[in-house]
């Protein structure tokens, strides 16, 4: 019955409670004068007990909607409701004895009765909303998560502060890492210690664990996910407190557990200065704007207060959705103004007058192919763009004057067994050769026509894959795991570094603004992370379990598909040994061998001969031949 009144709609329970009232009032007042009586029909000079209690009734239910008794939510009612219910009833009583003695036809109502009535009447109606309260509350326990707070500081105990109202979740006790508060209780709750965890969550049966550990690392968060999903219970995620108070989080923002919270390492916080200091005022563009990093930093740069920001792409609807997208979130106050341009980085006629006709103090250069099977098959177009469209848009930069030109590039670059690795260094390689001749690029000009306006600062920022982007592994996880499997790696040894978006594109601005010219930084990516282990990762939270031979019962298969062309076991951040701190904490700063501009220039023309003529066996010899540690072999070492 409980049931299926609480299913109903609130004007349903308000007809309920409003019929319940009627009936307790009218039951009081027929109780009231049988035990003043002392009989079960008494008399009352002739007049109607039934006409009394229907009096009673069409007083005493407008007085109880006037108090607010139907406005009040019975499973939270408490000591406030129980005042309320005295002040209607007591104004029921005189309304009632009023009427009765004003019209005097209270001579055989007896005024003791009244109060009796006042009595019965509080404690029928106000213990009806108890016993109520009381039956909705034991019907969701049945039904309610018992759960664990894993951290027992203040993150912990704020946390179950404020779960107490929430009759979904019950909270059975607390686990922490920190053998001094094991034994101790924390609200009445027992703090238990994570060495025994299983049987922990065996005796107290719980089906949740809730992680309240803000300065817990990822490592440590991936190890309590693995052990806790491996004995079968949901893990939740709680906000830091810093989170809450800087707003980017609220104090009910406990959710499911993200792949994002178990990878790399936490985020470093940006160094504001950084952030604006090629971007504040300036007219920027991002090239491969409609990209996932390329898209990722048009978002931040837009937040600097630019006072121009060009996107620049081959692809028109990647163009389109990123420009609706970053006007429906500028401000018509700013004063920033938002270009798109359909163009092809390597068209270095149209490149250049975007650069001047916009007046360009900074470039991100994110236009690049980046697939590696895709670009081993197509060796030709992935050389061409990522190589010679770089180089292009690089010397356009300078003669433009632009102040900053960022190459966007990749751990792949470092002993590439790839096409797509192989051409993102000789990139790198064709901005560290400008770099370094720019003293004699300047002196050369300055005998033959006006110098730029300023030197280009050629800057290089290389780190790992990214979370989500398009075609990662993540996405393509998660589509299989949709799909019901199975979830195919191509091989169980296979490592890579991840970070998200949105640190990426962070730091590229924040590296970018330090450069001087010929520099290449390298991102902290954290730990690399075992393909493997990010797959089952992504099976449990997802709520299902791995199908295997130790496990034939189980949901998603994992099957192995071996290597593919160029693909490598594991991926390299530094080629080298000579790299140093910057004033980032997540950025280094590397020192690598390049080409003299005079040797590079002459291998490029013949290399750009041999992309026109289509000529693929001779583009990859090329690329060996000024790639050092370029292999076709996959390094499995």
């Amino acid at each position: 019955m409980i049931a299926f009144i609480d299913r109903l709609p609130r004007r349903g329970k308000q007809i309920c409670a409003l019929f319940a009232d009627a009936f307790v009032l009218g039951l009081s007042m027929w109780a009231a004068l049988a035990i003043r009586l002392e009989s079960l029909w008494p008399e009352l000079n002739g007049r109607s007990l039934v006409n009394l209690c229907l009096l009673t009734i069409a007083v005493g239910l407008p007085c109880c909607y006037g108090f607010g008794l139907y406005r009040e939510v019975t499973r939270y009612v408490g000591l406030r409701f129980a005042m309320r219910v005295g002040y209607a009833v007591t104004a029921i009583a005189l309304v009632v004895a009023f009427v009765e003695f004003m019209n005097d036809r209270a001579n055989g109502l007896p005024r003791s009765a009244i109060l009796i009535f006042w009595m019965l009447s509080v404690l029928g109606i106000g213990g009806a909303r108890a016993v109520a309260r009381y039956m909705i509350r034991r019907t969701s326990q049945r039904m309610c998560s018992r759960t664990l707070v894993y951290g027992a500081g203040d993150v912990g105990a704020g946390l179950v502060s404020m779960l107490t109202q929430d009759q979904r979740t019950k909270i059975v006790g607390f686990i922490d890492d920190d053998p001094k508060r094991v034994g101790t209780q924390i609200r009445s709750l027992s703090i238990y210690s994570a060495e025994n965890l299983r049987k922990v969550v065996s005796d107290l049966r719980a089906d949740t664990v809730l992680l309240a550990l803000p300065e817990s690392s990822r490592r440590r968060r991936r190890e309590i996910f693995q052990e806790l999903t491996a004995i079968g219970i949901r893990v939740m995620l709680v906000p830091t407190l810093k989170e809450i108070a800087e707003g980017t989080a609220q104090t009910d923002a406990v959710r499911v557990m993200k792949i994002e919270d178990l990878l790399g390492r936490p985020p470093v916080e940006p160094i504001t200065e950084l952030l604006s200091r090629n971007i504040s005022g300036a007219n920027v563009l991002v090239t491969g704007a409609g990209g996932s990093i390329g898209s990722e930093i048009a978002r931040q740069v837009l937040l600097q207060g630019p006072r121009r920001l060009v996107l620049l792409d081959i692809c028109e609807f990647n163009l389109y959705t990123i420009e609706n997208e970053l006007r429906r979130i500028i401000s018509p106050a700013s004063g920033v103004q938002i270009l798109s341009v359909l163009a092809s980085v390597l068209d270095s006629v149209r490149m250049e007058r975007v650069m001047t006709e916009n007046s360009i103090d900074t470039i991100y250069h994110a236009a690049a192919y980046k697939h590696v099977p895709i670009v081993e098959a197509n060796e030709i177009e992935g050389v061409s763009v990522n190589v010679l469209g770089t180089l292009r848009c690089a010397q356009a930069a300078r003669r433009t004057g632009v102040a900053s030109f960022v190459l966007i590039s990749t751990d792949k670059a470092v002993r590439p067994t790839s096409v797509m690795g192989a051409s993102k260094r000789l990139a790198e390689k064709c901005l560290q050769a400008l770099a370094d001749s720019d003293v004699r690029f300047h002196s050369v000009l300055s005998k033959n026509r006006p110098t730029p306006k300023r030197r280009t600062r050629f800057t290089m920022v290389r780190f790992g894959n990214v979370l989500g982007s398009s075609g990662s592994v993540v996405p393509y996880f998660t589509d299989q795991i949709r799909r019901g499997g199975p979830v195919t790696l191509t091989h169980m040894d296979i490592t890579r570094y991840f970070m998200t978006i949105p640190e990426a594109s962070s730091l590229v601005i924040q590296a970018g603004a330090m450069g001087h010219g010929g520099d290449v930084f390298v991102l902290d990516m954290g730990e690399p992370i075992r393909i493997v282990d990010l797959a089952r990762t992504m099976i449990r939270l997802a709520g299902y379990s791995e199908k295997s031979e130790d496990h034939p019962n189980g949901d998603i298969e994992i099957q192995v598909t071996g290597l593919r062309p160029g693909e490598k076991l594991y991926e390299e951040l530094l080629i080298g040994d000579n790299c140093g701190p910057t004033e980032h904490i997540a950025i280094m700063q590397a020192r690598e061998n390049f080409i003299p501009w005079e040797e590079l220039e002459l291998s490029l023309e013949r290399l750009e001969a041999a992309i026109d003529q289509h000529d693929v066996a001779r583009v990859r010899s090329m690329l060996k031949g000024l790639i050092s540690g370029y292999s076709t072999q996959v390094r499995q070492e």
